[in-house]
Parts: C-alpha cells; structure tokens; sequence
C-alpha cells in the first residue's frame, strides 16, 4: 500500500509567495489569480478594518500585491473560493475592482 503525501490532505494556509510589486503596475492588465489572504489591517484606512494580499501569475511570473481596497475585500469574500480565475484589476476613479 503507497502511503499519501501529507500535502494530500493538509488543509493548513500556505503562505502566498511571489515577487511583491505594486498593484498599480497590474491595472489593465489580465492575470491569472491564484491565491489571496484577508487579514486585519493594522493601518485602519479603509471601511472594512482588512487588507488583502493578491498572488497572482504574469507571463510565467508569480507576483503578490496587497490592497486596502474595500471593493477588492469584498469580491474576494464573495468569489474567492473560485480560485484559480483569470481577471483584469481597474481603477475606476479611486477604487479598484476586478473585471
């Protein structure tokens, strides 16, 4: 009998790993999404009190960028759990949302 891999059934969060970049450098471009972590912001410069971290792919590159955008906060609780998804990030005035 072949024994399973511990990664076969850890359901623990990995850490989201990329090169950090700005999300601005990403606006209007699509990615592949691939990961995103909600967490208290120590900050408390937005609505919601949370940041999120966004690993996502580009051109064979894995990156990760982090928001206090309330309106991002929110379509990651609700679609989230969607992921892997590939998405284009815009900025509509001052906010940015996933088209």
């Amino acid at each position: 009998m072949e024994a399973p891999r511990f990664s076969d059934f850890a359901t623990e969060a990995r850490p989201l790993d990329g090169e950090k970049i700005k999300i601005d450098d990403v606006v209007n471009l699509e990615v592949l999404v691939t990961g995103h972590s909600i967490k208290t912001s120590k900050y408390k410069k937005n609505v919601s009190g949370l940041f999120l971290t966004i690993q996502f792919e580009r051109e064979e590159a894995r990156y990760i960028c982090f928001t206090g955008s309330d309106v991002l906060i929110e379509q990651f609780q609700k679609y989230g759990d969607k992921i892997p998804f590939r998405a284009t990030i815009k900025k509509i005035d001052r906010y940015y949302t996933l088209a």
